[in-house]
């Protein structure tokens, strides 16, 4: 999904109105993601990543001029979340297709809402639709595809009011489920993540800011901790 940049621009947009000044990202990969919040203009960022993915995480992200003040941990967000929380408690801290590989999701939204200040918002973006969970998503170290209720209740059980909650990408879903449901799919080419990010996602982007799309192969949630 490094190629999706599109994709990617539009998430930003829907958060940008909750992205606070001192940023988290857990999950945050060879930074792709994590170099549009920088976009941003946060006085800070903090970009979790326990794989090896690490190495190159810090040489593209360093590698940026002029950038805020950054730090990297190379662990899961449990284990660093005090030391997070003592530096400075953030104001925001996202998951972008990331919290779905947890399988105490519960916990760990627990301990986000002890790690933020008062009044800041976790930003979710996390797989939906249990129907369509297949052998890919298993693959990847998916523990489970999201239902909009199912996401709600767990923010809110662990101390959150949640102030938006949406479905997204709609039309993905077709594509999705004859894929990887139906045809038992175990891999995604970056060529055809290229092509449905550049053809695909301006359209459907266009769409479903004029009609409030009724589902989606994904949820978009920001809460803020109470």
């Amino acid at each position: 999904m490094s190629f999706a940049d599109s994709y990617h621009r539009w998430i930003l947009d829907l958060m940008r109105p909750y992205v606070g000044r001192n940023i988290v990202e857990v999950g945050a990969g060879t930074g792709s993601f994590s170099e549009l919040l920088l976009t941003t203009d946060p006085d800070s960022l903090t970009m979790v990543e326990p794989s090896e993915m690490y190495d190159d995480l810090c040489e593209n992200i360093s590698a940026r001029p002029n950038i805020p003040s950054v730090r990297y941990h190379q662990n899961i967000f449990s284990n660093v979340a005090p030391e997070i929380a003592t530096s400075g408690p953030p104001d925001s801290i996202i998951y972008i297709n990331v919290l779905e590989h947890i399988e105490n999701d519960l916990d760990e939204l627990r301990v986000v809402h002890r790690t933020l200040k008062p009044s800041g918002h976790v930003i979710v973006f996390v797989p939906a639709l249990p129907m369509l969970f297949s052998k890919f998503d298993r693959s990847i170290g998916h523990f489970r595809r999201y239902t909009k209720g199912e996401l709600q209740k767990k923010l809110e059980d662990a101390g959150f009011r949640v102030k938006d909650l949406r479905w997204f990408d709609m039309l993905g879903i077709l594509p999705w489920l004859v894929k990887y449901r139906l045809g038992g799919s175990t891999s995604m080419e970056a060529g055809a993540v290229e092509l449905y990010d550049r053809v695909a996602v301006p359209v459907i982007r266009r769409a479903e800011s004029l009609i409030k799309p009724p589902v989606g192969k994904n949820l978009f949630a920001v809460a803020e901790k109470i």
